[in-house]
């Protein structure tokens, strides 16, 4: 097998359909487009959402709420989470998503106070509610905001 001698296997392509080449084709006259209406016409395309006149449905419903431009994303973790560290690690983004606790570090992390923590630990997030903040230092632990 070489280059010059690679072809589809039988039965794998299909030649184009040559449309309004001639009746002999079997495509001629009306180039498979029916008879007259706005679908036959050169240009005829109808735009997505119309309804045939009828107020299309995108317009009848109502618009809701909208998105803050400076609204910031959080991934969240909770102290009792945190357990799985040694006593005396340094947690981060990075250190979070290689245990799986987080996704990605593509958002701003904020660790949460659900449950409870035994281990000093020394943690970087960009936020921490209060709860977490006294049970973190309560611990033995430090705490570091990212701003």
């Amino acid at each position: 097998m070489e280059l010059n001698n690679l072809r589809p296997s039988i039965g794998s392509t299909k030649n184009r359909k040559r449309i309004g080449r001639g009746t002999g084709s079997g495509h001629g006259k009306t180039a498979t487009k029916g008879h007259k209406g706005q679908k036959a016409r050169s240009g005829g395309s109808i735009k997505a959402g119309f309804e045939g006149g009828q107020m299309p449905l995108q317009r009848r419903l109502p618009k809701r709420g909208f998105t803050p431009l400076d609204r910031v994303v959080y991934s969240l973790v909770n102290i009792s989470q945190l357990d799985i560290y040694e006593a005396g690690s340094v947690i981060d983004a990075m250190s979070l998503v290689s245990k799986g606790l987080i996704k990605s570090n593509r958002f701003a992390v904020k660790i949460l106070g659900n449950g409870d923590i035994t281990k000093s630990l020394k943690i970087t997030a960009h936020k921490f509610s209060q709860s977490a903040k006294d049970k973190i230092i309560a611990a033995g632990g430090s705490v570091e905001e990212i701003v």
